[in-house]
């Protein structure tokens, strides 16, 4: 994979919105001074979609003329209708 390539997938994961999952460590030192885990947390955190990323994706892939007059609104409601598409598309996928 390109680095072009790399960044735009990961424009795209901006876009939609994505789920990672954080591990929080914490350390003390024992007896004889060496670092000891005492505790391990992980948590899923949730980033959602980004219409920026979203206007960045579409103009990167050359589609900027479909897009580019559409107001805030427009475009919002263009994000929600992808959304839901993909959305239905996932249900399919793991069903």
């Amino acid at each position: 994979m390109t680095e072009s390539e790399k960044m735009l997938e990961t424009l795209f994961k901006k876009a939609i919105g994505f789920t990672v999952e954080e591990i929080t460590t914490e350390y003390a030192l024992d007896e004889d001074g060496n670092r000891r885990v005492i505790k391990e947390k992980s948590a899923k955190k949730y980033y959602p979609p980004d219409i920026s990323a979203m206007k960045a994706y579409i103009e990167l892939k050359g589609q900027e003329n479909k897009f580019d007059n559409m107001t805030d609104s427009e475009l919002k409601a263009e994000k929600e209708r992808l959304l839901r598409e993909l959305d239905a598309l996932n249900r399919h996928t793991n069903d």
